[in-house]
């Protein structure tokens, strides 16, 4: 994957919950560490790249925060973009310290095996509620699989070089299905 496709990609980072009191003031769940960080990282962009919303003032609520954004004047306009799925450009966050990475910059990766054969792609970075996933592209093609982002699963990532090593669950010595 090329470095501006990692650079450009938007990475989801909040979803209007709806409004917030009747003067217009929009309720935003965040998928930061730090809720007020959405405010930091300019216009908050809709999944085509325009712009969603732009938070003129926050104050952190529960599981979010709580705001005022320059496309929302009523309590109705606010309550019109719940479920609006918010997003930032990858390039808008600091760089990771050598050793860390994104999850977001595992998608594209190469994931190879014990014997460092390329066995597929990260398609994407899945959470269902249990932890995070790694959903596979094989190689060879045919269905996508699902491998637990676990350091026995995908014990190796090498993110800045394209990889990581992955091991299917037979090969962290889970018994066989059937």
């Amino acid at each position: 994957m090329s470095e501006s496709a990692v650079t450009n990609r938007l990475i989801l980072v909040g979803q209007v919950a709806g409004g917030f009191g009747v003067r217009g003031e929009v309720r935003v769940t965040a998928y930061t560490a730090d809720p007020l960080a959405l405010t930091a990282y300019g216009p908050l962009l809709r999944a085509d790249g325009t712009v969603g919303l732009t938070l003129t003032q926050a104050r952190p609520d529960k599981g979010g925060l709580v705001g005022r954004a320059s496309q929302v004047a009523t309590k109705e306009q606010a309550d019109a973009l719940r479920g609006l799925k918010l997003y930032v450009p990858r390039d808008r966050f600091p760089e990771p310290d050598e050793d860390e990475f994104y999850l977001a910059d595992l998608i594209g990766l190469e994931a190879r095996d014990a014997d460092d054969a390329v066995i597929g792609m990260v398609k994407s970075v899945q959470n269902f509620g249990a932890g995070d996933m790694l959903e596979i592209a094989p190689a060879s093609g045919g269905a996508t699989w699902y491998l637990p982002f676990t350091r026995e699963a995908a014990p190796q990532v090498r993110a800045a070089q394209g990889w990581l090593r992955v091991l299917r669950p037979a090969e962290v010595g889970e018994p066989e299905p059937g």
